[in-house]
């Protein structure tokens, strides 16, 4: 049968590589940003790619705030969060000034610093070692690499939201979970064979 899949429309993000991945693991995504849709989702997925505050803007313009929340936090929907989508989870983000995020999680979104001459954004392959336990990396061998962008990251108020980290010069969180809400700072739709496994585990599993 698979799973209904809401992917969350709000005009930001890498939809066509999250839908791709959805429908090669014979699940049936559902680009929107109608209520009623998203509604009947099982699973729903924030993707984003982009700035913060332009992110909340667009969801605030779209009224997906209002339906999110409603879904999130009154229904217990699952929702995956990836990069930009599940830096949206947090309370502010500091992204070209101080913007208000949607307040899912406690935790603020911040530049990245790594020193050592390594390079922002942080693009490539890297880890995603393991915190604390998680359905998302079920079968997920501890060794495996990740595809990341970004230029800014999650610092956490409760440490054990996370649920794995990544080392680019500094220490940041690369998954993390609390209940039902799940977030990624790498793009499992673009990480291949791991990747794949991981969105799995969330579209089977949540």
């Amino acid at each position: 049968m698979g799973t209904t899949v809401g992917v969350v429309d709000y005009g930001f993000g890498n939809i066509r590589s999250v839908v791709g991945a959805v429908e090669r693991l014979g699940h049936h995504p559902i680009v929107t940003a109608d209520p009623g849709d998203l509604a009947r989702a099982d699973r729903l997925i924030l993707p984003g790619v982009g700035a913060f505050g332009d992110g909340m803007q667009h969801l605030r313009a779209r009224g997906l705030v209002e339906v999110l929340d409603r879904l999130v936090r009154e229904e217990r929907r699952p929702i995956l969060g990836i990069c930009l989508g599940a830096h949206l989870f947090a309370t502010v983000g500091h992204e070209f000034g101080r913007h208000q995020g949607l307040g899912w999680i406690e935790a603020e979104v911040v530049a990245l610093q790594p020193g050592d001459g390594l390079r922002v954004p942080h693009v490539g392959w890297n880890e995603a070692e393991r915190r604390r336990a998680s359905l998302l990396f079920d079968d997920v061998p501890a060794n495996a690499l990740f595809y990341y962008v970004h230029s800014y990251r999650l610092a956490c108020g409760d440490e054990a939201l996370v649920t794995a980290e990544c080392d680019y010069g500094e220490r940041f969180p690369a998954a993390f979970q609390r209940g039902h809400l799940y977030g990624t700072q790498f793009h499992p739709e673009k990480s291949q064979r791991h990747g794949l496994t991981l969105l799995r585990n969330f579209l089977e599993k949540a």
